[in-house]
């Protein structure tokens, strides 16, 4: 296997932790909300990629430096830009926003000094990279650890963290490739929410909707837009769902602030009278859900 340019990074499943019986043939690495980023080291120059391939590098100045964190000539490693709020937890809002500087959490090395390290098995890589970079104020390698992945995914969810990546030891690096040998395993927690109302489906959810609007009700009794779900229905359930919501069609919208039209599309409100548990990963810092799939009707 050798490295093809433009070189792009290797994905994840979605998925579950693995079985516990084989555990003890899997690596386990927090998984950090940020922007994956390639970063390539050439003759004490940094320049970082994105995930679509943009050249991102003068938008993160503070990364710079890395170059000289590094124990060879050249080198392209893997990784996730990430700013931690003041808990220490890793913000995808702050990250967004760049108002404070970023860091460099390197989990994967491609290539060293020109010779190519994707096809060498997970461990022998990860070896090679605690070798190759010196932790610094804006870069570090993060720990991993081989099996107990659902001690570490429970410490995560205790944390508040979006949860763990597990990796299948002796697994090459496959670049551009979506492969069940790395498993993203996402915490998600069960909240009750408002439906507000629904927007039209496309495609085949045009005979039903596309997304519930929901919402979180506040201290003063009104209701604050929280988002859209758009997963997590059979074909029974939306129909159902949608008779329920044709009976309740109001004319005015149930928040006590109009969400902008970007949010809702073409917006059909209904009473608020039903109440929905929804499955999320988080809720944003401006209060909407994120990653948000439909439960139950409570």
């Amino acid at each position: 296997m050798a490295l093809r340019f433009p070189v792009v990074p290797m994905k994840a499943a979605m998925g579950n932790l693995p079985p516990e019986s084989h555990d003890h043939e899997w690596a386990y690495e927090i998984k950090w909300d940020g922007f994956r980023t390639l970063v390539f080291v050439t003759d004490g120059q940094v320049r970082l990629q994105s995930s679509n391939s943009i050249d991102v590098t003068a938008k993160y100045p503070e990364v710079a430096a890395f170059a000289g964190a590094v124990n060879a000539g050249s080198a392209i490693l893997d990784g996730e830009l990430v700013v931690l709020d003041p808990t220490g937890r890793p913000s995808f809002e702050l990250m967004q926003r760049h108002e404070t500087q970023v860091a460099f959490y390197a989990f994967d090395v491609l290539q060293i000094d020109g010779t190519d390290t994707v096809a060498l098995p997970y461990e022998a890589r990860r070896a090679l990279l605690q070798q190759l970079v010196e932790p610094g104020p804006n870069w570090l390698v993060p720990a991993h650890q081989v099996g107990d992945g659902a001690a570490l995914l429970a410490a995560t969810a205790e944390r508040g963290l979006e949860g763990v990546m597990a990796k299948r030891l002796g697994s090459p690096y496959q670049p551009g490739k979506r492969t069940p040998n790395w498993r993203k395993v996402k915490n998600r927690v069960r909240t009750e929410l408002v439906i507000c109302g629904f927007n039209a489906g496309t495609g085949n959810r045009s005979s039903t909707f596309g997304a519930l609007l929901v919402g979180m009700p506040q201290p003063d009794g009104s209701l604050a837009f929280a988002g859209g779900v758009g997963t997590g229905f059979t074909q029974a359930r939306l129909e159902s769902l949608l008779a329920m919501l044709r009976e309740r069609i109001v004319p005015e919208c149930p928040f006590a602030k109009v969400p902008p039209r970007s949010q809702t599309g073409d917006a059909t409100w209904v009473r608020p009278d039903l109440r929905a548990v929804v499955e999320i990963t988080e809720f944003t810092n401006d209060g909407l859900v994120r990653h948000a799939s439909f439960i139950d009707l409570l």
